[in-house]
């Protein structure tokens, strides 16, 4: 089994009602075990800047299932939750996004996958959630916690429990 570690994002519906149907959704499809999911972060937007806030968090699974066929199923996902990556403005208003940042210590570069997550390291809304779940875990020789003091934390706010 190897550990995934996936970050999800969104800011159009109910996006933390879509969260907990994801994470079910990529555990059934990858016949994986979720072993931590991070809290919901209130993130301003990255990149194109003019829309509302998103919610952030993070998850780390353990599944046989390959990297790219991960990919795929995290894909098919995104869209079952009516995500339309060739239709969508980059980094814009989105109801899933679902990135695999980390998948053990595989480290990969091809047209549709990099791993880690080619802009993990630029991230604070994924780096706040996952040194949340794995604060000690090494991605391309270092450690999360140490990576999110790089980083701007500005605006990034965690959410109340839904529960």
């Amino acid at each position: 089994m190897a550990s995934a570690l996936i970050a999800l994002g969104g800011n159009v519906g109910d996006v933390r009602a879509t969260f907990v149907q994801a994470i079910a959704e990529i555990c059934r499809r990858a016949d994986a075990t979720l072993v931590a999911r991070s809290s919901d972060y209130m993130t301003p937007p990255w990149g194109e800047v003019q829309q509302p806030p998103f919610v952030n968090a993070c998850i780390a699974v353990e599944t046989a299932v390959a990297p790219h066929p991960l990919l795929a199923i995290l894909h098919d996902v995104e869209r079952l939750f009516g995500r339309d990556r060739a239709r969508e403005t980059r980094w814009g208003p989105r109801t899933l996004d679902l990135d695999l940042i980390a998948y053990d210590d595989v480290t990969l570069d091809t047209p549709d996958l990099t791993l880690p997550h080619p802009r993990l390291f630029e991230r604070g809304f994924v780096l706040v959630p996952l040194a949340e779940i794995v604060p000690e875990r090494r991605i391309a020789g270092r450690r999360v916690e140490e990576a999110l003091g790089a980083v701007s934390r500005d605006g990034i706010q965690p959410l109340p429990s839904a529960e």
